[in-house]
């Protein structure tokens, strides 16, 4: 059995090329970037293949049984998604588990979660057996926080006061792992939490504790936080991620008990916690 990795070598893609492998699984993983491929581990077959481009995608779903999917942001997400669901249709791929984001109330007038909502249209209409996993904003976000907290002492991510219940993206990629090998989760949905509220002033003050030395919050000012990101991001990225932190700041993103409960049966144990990340993330920084 061959199973499939769409985006291989990024964050959650590679947690699941290697949680797969640990299994004994047979691994393809596909990339937008041929260079990376050296990236893989040792057994891992690579493909070079553009989810914009479906005519590439034949040879990557030959042969393919399962598939996990991630749509990158992008202005082509939708495209994307529906050519990836298109290619395994007709590739008579098994079972897709797509890496999709939370669903509350309200969450679609951010535009990155309303285009995969649409990418999920078209996987239920396609028949192929299904997971979605609706992982919260993940703890790794903070690793693009590096200059901000360590050389400025400020934690830079809007994320409002309200909360959310953040996860490890490696919990997330546990989760995929299961619900590719294991019988029990097809045609559902699972949101992927962590166990803990976090707020912008809480992290601040969880890396002011580990740092042993102020990490401030940066507040909730959005056109300052957009001001400053337009160097680093295109323009509709910057207006995208506007949108989704002034949901967080109005809503936050939590968790209920109930899913905090069921998700333990896919991701098979408690969640990560986000201290044990902020003590990994400091090490990282400080050796590097």
């Amino acid at each position: 059995m061959t199973i499939l990795v769409i985006g291989a070598t990024g964050g959650v893609g590679r947690s699941v090329v290697t949680g797969l492998i640990g299994k004994g699984a047979g691994v393809r993983a596909m990339t937008h970037y041929p260079a990376k491929l050296d990236q893989l581990p040792g057994g891992v077959e690579g493909c070079v293949a553009d989810l914009v481009a479906r005519g590439s995608l034949a040879k990557a779903f030959s042969g393919v049984e399962k598939v996990f999917m991630i749509t990158p942001l992008s202005q082509n997400e939708i495209q994307m998604g529906v050519n990836a669901v298109l290619a395994a249709t007709m590739a008579g791929v098994k079972r897709i588990v797509y890496m999709a984001e939370p669903h509350p109330r309200g969450s679609d007038k951010i535009p990155h979660f309303r285009n995969k909502e649409l990418v999920e249209r078209k996987l239920r209409e396609s028949g192929v057996a299904y997971t979605i996993l609706r992982p919260n904003n993940f703890f790794q976000n903070d690793q693009w926080g590096q200059a901000a907290i360590m050389a400025y002492g400020t934690y830079p991510q809007p994320l409002g006061n309200v909360g959310l219940n953040r996860v490890d993206s490696r919990d997330v990629a546990d989760a995929a792992v299961n619900a590719l090998l294991n019988d029990g989760f097809e045609n559902q949905e699972f949101a992927i939490n962590g166990s803990e509220v976090w707020t912008g002033e809480g992290i601040a003050a969880e890396f002011t504790r580990q740092l042993g030395r102020e990490i401030r919050y940066a507040g909730d000012d959005l056109e300052a936080w957009a001001k400053q990101s337009q160097h680093m991001m295109p323009a509709w990225m910057v207006n995208d991620f506007k949108v989704m932190y002034q949901y967080f700041q109005e809503h936050g993103l939590l968790a209920d008990p109930e899913s905090l409960k069921r998700q333990e049966g896919i991701v098979g144990h408690p969640p990560r916690s986000f201290d044990a990340f902020v003590t990994e993330l400091i090490q990282v920084w400080q050796q590097g």
